[in-house]
């Protein structure tokens, strides 16, 4: 047998071990784990919610992460406030109109670490219709039975058309929406 050709992998796999190369790792979200929870104010009052449907993806190599990416894909018919009317309510044409828009899409390629475990992801989220740049930061951890996602964000509910009508005033409902998020992830197989 001829040691050329195991010369030449093992001289490549050496390379590629000291220049860095890494394989991104990509992740899928454990539903039955994960939360995203909202939070709106109606006349002062904090009014937590959660959506209950959501899938998020990530491809991250820590060592890499301009290289990653991040999609959350979030079912706004599954908002859930605890509260049937609100329920019934939020689904409507003047706030998600999930009819018409049935999917939240967020969408990252671009990443950055920003610590040890906390990176930020900058990237479009289409509600509604509507696409805005958002920004926020992250912590990621791989754990034994998988890795941890989790964060904040504020949204302004007026700009991507959440209230309208006499919902729009901000004075009743709030124009923040506080976002808090903490995804169980496993490997993609």
């Amino acid at each position: 047998m001829n040691a050329r050709p195991w010369t030449f992998l093992v001289a490549t796999m050496a390379v590629a071990a000291s220049t860095g190369v890494a394989r991104a790792a990509e992740w899928r979200s454990d539903p039955a784990a994960s939360r995203l929870a909202i939070a709106a104010t109606f006349e002062g009052a904090s009014v937590p919610g959660a959506f209950r449907a959501f899938d998020v993806r990530l491809r991250l190599d820590p060592a890499n992460p301009a290289a990653g990416s991040l999609e959350a894909t979030i079912q706004v018919a599954s908002a859930d406030f605890g509260i049937a009317d609100v329920n019934r309510e939020i689904v409507k044409r003047e706030w998600f109109d999930a009819l018409a828009h049935p999917q939240a899409v967020f969408r990252s390629r671009d990443l950055a670490r920003l610590d040890a475990d906390r990176f930020r992801a900058r990237g479009t989220l289409t509600l509604k219709g509507v696409a805005r740049p958002v920004e926020f930061p992250f912590t990621f951890v791989v754990r034994p039975d998988g890795a941890a996602l989790e964060g904040a964000l504020v949204l302004q509910r007026g700009a991507f058309g959440i209230g309208q009508g006499e919902w729009a005033a901000t004075n009743v409902i709030g124009a923040d929406v506080k976002v808090n998020f903490a995804v169980k992830l496993v490997p993609m197989p």
